[in-house]
This record gives C-alpha cells, sequence and structure tokens, in this order.
C-alpha cells in the first residue's frame, strides 16, 4: 500500500507538471500538456487503479493550490478520473475455464477504445455546458474567443464588421466542437497505448498484450454513430451535442478499419507494401480516413474478418 502511494503521489506530480506546462506557451510545452493523463496511466497500470486515481487526486490538488481552486474540477473531470477510468477497465479481468485449464478473460479492446470515445465526448461537452446551457451562449462565448486570436494575430483583419472575416469566425466556431472531440479521442488512445506499451515493456503490466488487429467494438457502437449522425440533421443545442459525439466516435471508427486492414491484409506477401501505401495515402490525402472509417464501420455491422476467417480456415472433419 506504501509502494501504491508512492507512486500515485510522484505519477501525480508528473501529471501536475505535464498539464501546467502550457502556460509557457511554447511548443513543446503543448506537446507535454497532451501527455498529462500518461503518469496516470502508467500507475494505473502497473500499479493498479488506485495508484492512478491518488495520482489523479493529487495533480488536481497540486494544480489548484498553484494555480486556483477552479482547476480542481476542470483537471480532475477533464484529464485525471477518464485516465484513471481507463486504467481501471483495461485491468478488469475474470476467470473462464476453458478446455486448456483456468484463464483469465481481460477487458476487451474494442470496448476500451470505444469508452476513450465516450469519455472525450463527455470531456468536450463539459466544457461547452461550461460557456452556458444554450446554443446562443455556446456560440458567443467560442466566437468571442477566436475574434480575441484573429485580434491578436493580425489586428487589421480582425475587425467583426468584415464579410470575411465574419465568415471565417462563422467555420471556426461550428468545426471547433468536433475538432476538439477528436483531438481528445485521440489524445487519450495515444496515452493509453503509450502507458501501455511502457508498463508491458517493463514488465508490470498484468495482462497479456493485446492482439489490436483483432479488436472488436460492442454492437451499440454503430447504434450510436448512426443517432449521432442523426443528431446533425438537427438544429440548436442538439446538432452542437451530436457533432461532438459522432467525431469522438469517427475517430476510434478509423482506429478500427486499421485494425481491420492489418487483419485482413495478415499472411500477404504484400502486406507491408499494402499497408505503406494506404499510410502514404492517409497522410497526403486527408479524406481518405473517411474510406479507413468505413471499412471498420463495415465490419462492425458485417462482421467482414470473420467471414473471411470462416472462408479460408481448413475444411472441419467430422468423424
Amino acid at each position: 500500500m506504501v509502494q501504491i502511494l508512492l507512486i500515485g503521489l510522484g505519477a501525480g506530480a508528473a501529471a501536475a507538471f505535464l498539464f501546467a506546462s502550457v502556460a509557457s506557451g511554447s511548443l513543446l510545452a503543448i506537446l507535454l500538456f497532451y501527455l498529462a493523463p500518461l503518469p496516470i496511466l502508467i500507475a494505473a497500470l502497473g500499479w493498479s487503479h488506485w495508484a492512478g486515481l491518488i495520482a489523479a487526486l493529487v495533480a488536481a490538488a497540486g494544480l489548484a493550490a498553484t494555480f486556483g481552486a477552479f482547476l480542481f474540477l476542470a483537471f480532475l473531470l477533464g484529464v485525471g478520473l477518464p485516465a484513471w477510468w481507463l486504467g481501471y477497465l483495461a485491468l478488469l479481468g475474470r476467470p473462464v475455464a476453458t478446455p486448456a485449464g483456468d484463464s483469465v478473460e481481460w477487458y476487451p479492446v474494442g470496448r476500451l477504445v470505444l469508452w476513450t470515445a465516450l469519455l472525450s465526448s463527455c470531456v468536450i461537452v463539459a466544457v461547452l455546458f461550461s460557456f452556458g446551457a444554450s446554443e446562443d451562449s455556446i456560440r458567443g462565448a467560442l466566437r468571442d474567443g477566436f475574434e480575441i486570436i484573429l485580434r491578436r494575430q493580425d489586428a487589421p483583419l480582425a475587425i467583426p464588421d468584415l464579410p470575411d472575416v465574419n465568415r471565417q469566425i462563422d467555420a471556426l466556431v461550428s468545426a471547433a466542437p468536433p475538432a476538439a472531440a477528436m483531438s481528445v479521442t485521440l489524445v487519450n488512445l495515444i496515452s493509453l497505448w503509450l502507458a501501455g506499451r511502457i508498463v508491458n515493456v517493463s514488465g508490470r503490466l498484468p495482462r497479456p498484450w493485446p492482439e489490436l488487429s483483432a479488436m472488436v467494438f460492442p454492437a451499440i457502437a454503430p447504434a450510436l454513430l448512426a443517432a449521432a449522425i442523426a443528431g446533425l440533421l438537427l438544429s440548436g443545442l442538439i446538432g452542437i451535442l451530436s457533432s461532438v459525439l459522432a467525431a469522438s466516435l469517427a475517430t476510434v471508427y478509423v482506429v478500427l478499419g486499421f485494425a481491420v486492414l492489418h487483419g485482413l491484409t495478415r499472411g500477404m506477401n504484400s502486406q507491408s507494401l499494402v499497408l505503406t501505401g494506404v499510410y502514404i495515402a492517409v497522410a497526403f490525402v486527408w479524406p481518405a480516413l473517411l474510406i479507413i472509417a468505413l471499412l471498420g464501420l463495415a465490419d462492425s455491422i458485417l462482421d467482414i474478418r470473420g467471414r473471411i476467417a470462416k472462408k479460408h480456415a481448413p475444411p472441419t472433419i467430422h468423424p
């Protein structure tokens, strides 16, 4: 217990430092800021979820003591508790009996990835509601923020009465919530993967490293995406919130799409060439990500990998 407490304290101090580094405004500081969940996840995966929870509380308390009480809930709800919960879920397991003997069934990776989307959506929704509980208040707060940014960058162009500037700001206001949801989801996914790799290399990861190319989403995932897309057709607050959820889900469906691609090309002599070509295409043609996401969605609905595996499986010999 003492070790868990010490690890939690150290990880919390590291997370608080990473989060606070953004105050310097440098590019490196922004990168460190995005890594704030990493120490909490490492503590949770390597020393139990209690160490992760202590780290989250210590980091939040340290930031509140240094910069103000408002940062306690901001960090705890936005970074600390989501990281702790992901670490807790990652180590969930239950004993199962198999023909080879008793084993442990670990929490599925696909569900864990889906949780990153849901948690990231909740974080962005909480931030939006901090601006107000109506569409006008949220858009007004975002608009004011972008106007300030434009004035600082180029004062002559940041005149609110100019039609071009108004259109630019309107576009930013509409794109900001889904873009923030995608970035937070991606940060949580990268942090979870990186923490898992670090703890696994150290030999402290209790569960075996999962086969990422075999991940599947639960049956509710396509329904959630369909509901989010349907909500995009609505105006007002529902439309904004739906855009946040749709963006987060689209991000994890891209991850699933790449997993499907790796699974489908396994065993091919040209796998490396195919995957390299896809990654290069995605790097230069961003809309290609939509195709990858659609591949992941198609696999969720049609079980493409399962069908192909059955097709190529050796015939069953009955006695």
